[in-house]
């Protein structure tokens, strides 16, 4: 003769994966960029807009982790370097693009006079376009 226990123990349910819902508050111009991006990529909603970004991103940091630069390439071989602070954080062991200057004494000094001079002149546009190169 079998007994049956009447005691119930509770088997979790089985969980659903919910969708997590993501809200941002763009400046208009932002929103105006995503839209035209989202037109031009042909995307119907922000969410897919949102996972294409996510796979880029991810893309982008697992690249920088393991020391690659990210290069974008014309036709003709000209290449730019893609340089973003908050991706360089994940590859902080990796320098970023640089260009050493050995200044003998005697540059240095001139340079020192130059810049200490009372009618110094401020940089020129052309100056300051290349300095954020």
């Amino acid at each position: 003769m079998a007994v049956k226990s009447r005691s119930k123990k509770s088997e979790p349910l089985p969980t659903r994966l919910r969708k997590t819902k993501f809200q941002a508050d763009l400046a208009p111009a932002d929103d105006r960029m995503v839209r035209a991006l989202k037109d031009e990529l042909q995307l119907n909603s922000n969410s897919d807009f949102l996972c294409d970004a996510l796979a880029l991103f991810r893309w982008a940091v697992s690249e920088r982790k393991l020391g690659h630069r990210i290069v974008s390439e014309t036709l003709e071989g000209e290449r730019k370097i893609l340089v973003l602070p908050r991706l360089e954080r994940v590859a902080p062991e990796h320098s970023l693009p640089h260009v050493e200057i050995h200044w003998t004494s005697r540059e240095l000094e001139s340079l020192a006079q130059l810049a200490s001079a009372p009618n110094a002149n401020p940089p020129t546009e052309a100056l300051i376009r290349a300095m954020r190169r």
